[in-house]
């Protein structure tokens, strides 16, 4: 007797997918300016550049590409946690949605140019409708704050690659800028100030290390208060979204401010970040006595006895982005960079390899 299969009984419910786009075109929408040409469900996102590069004569497309790493473990954690207790589990998606924005935006945005437009990648076990509309809905609240518009995207269900409650989100941004207004870090000199600006956390690096240490060897409970963070949980302080720098870079250059160069803290960390925007023949020295890292890095080192270069190689430490420029800027970065603390951080020496911690030992 022959059996009857459809996509369904393969994995694949081509309904729910249905469901999911239905949800989300209300949050994307909202993000679409009339320079968006096309609607979810096109085959292609058309994007009218003529107001974009008006008054522009070299301009220079930038793009990347990048997801969260495995904060994504950590999200489902919190999220089934809230769940049992009868909460809000959809509000830790929502959150992972902002993350993806801010993260991808942030690594053109150093480089001068202005984020346009944003796609993603969502890749799942199984498609669940609310959990995709409150993913997409975060992503379009990030890119609402940042300008930019959210054209498409991608919602993949594969049982057979994910494992049941798991997902992967990636993100891809284009913006654009004037070639004369590239920042590049060619013209930092010798006694140049490295102004750190603050992070909101973790941000989206150091996952794997994190879970190992918070979950694996100290079998911490995502969602138990610790006296070690104020009486927060986990949940509370580690899935607080990457810093949504767009807007506060586009005001500083609005405004002025003479940036030489700058660095957005990821994966790496100061140690390997920093370096990427430097000169030949220049290095950094970081007082590391200049700021104080957010509990939850003490915490970490405490729990795996990790040195300090290893923990600034790591994780941002607290510092989101370093903006490098001639001495006296601080204020004017200050006011521009709200809501983010800026600080000296140290400064551009000449003859030094890389980066030298000041006032550590390993």
């Amino acid at each position: 007797m022959s059996v009857k299969v459809d996509y369904k009984s393969a994995g694949v419910d081509i309904e729910a997918g249905n469901e999911a786009v239905r949800r989300m075109k209300s949050h994307v929408v909202k993000t679409h300016s009339k320079a968006v040409l096309t609607g979810l469900g096109s085959f292609g996102t058309m994007y009218s550049l003529g107001d974009a590069l008006r008054g522009m004569s070299d301009p220079v497309m930038v793009q990347s590409t990048d997801g969260v790493g495995t904060k994504t473990k950590v999200t489902v954690m919190a999220a089934e946690a809230a769940a049992a207790a009868g909460g809000d589990a959809g509000k830790y998606y929502e959150l992972l949605g902002h993350d993806l924005v801010a993260a991808v935006a942030g690594d053109i945005a150093v480089m001068g140019a202005r984020p346009l437009t944003f796609l993603d990648y969502l890749g799942v076990h199984k498609v669940e409708p609310e959990i995709i509309e409150r993913l997409v809905k975060g992503m379009s609240e990030a890119c609402a704050e940042a300008g930019i518009a959210l054209v498409g995207g991608e919602t993949a269900e594969m049982p057979a690659v994910y494992a049941e409650g798991e997902l992967d989100v990636v993100g891809f941004v284009t913006g654009v800028v004037e070639r004369a207004k590239v920042i590049t870090g060619a013209e930092i000199v010798e006694g140049d100030v490295l102004y750190g600006v603050g992070s909101t956390g973790l941000h989206t690096n150091g996952w794997s290390l994190a879970r190992k240490l918070l979950f694996a060897m100290n079998g911490s409970a995502i969602d138990a208060p610790m006296e070690e963070l104020g009486g927060k949980t986990l949940a509370d302080v580690l899935l607080v979204p990457h810093g949504n720098y767009v807007k506060p870079i586009e005001r500083a250059l609005d405004a002025g401010v003479a940036i030489k160069g700058m660095a957005h803290i990821t994966g790496g960390g100061l140690v390997e970040n920093v370096p990427r925007v430097l000169p030949k023949g220049m290095g950094a020295v970081i007082d590391m006595k200049s700021w104080t890292p957010p509990p939850i890095f003490g915490l970490m080192q405490r729990l795996g006895s990790i040195d300090a270069v290893e923990m600034n190689r790591a994780f941002n430490m607290g510092v989101g982005l370093v903006v490098i420029g001639a001495a006296g800027l601080k204020n004017e970065l200050a006011e521009t960079m709200k809501p983010f603390a800026v600080w000296e951080l140290g400064v551009v020496k000449a003859g030094v390899e890389g980066v030298v911690l000041d006032g550590v030992s390993a």
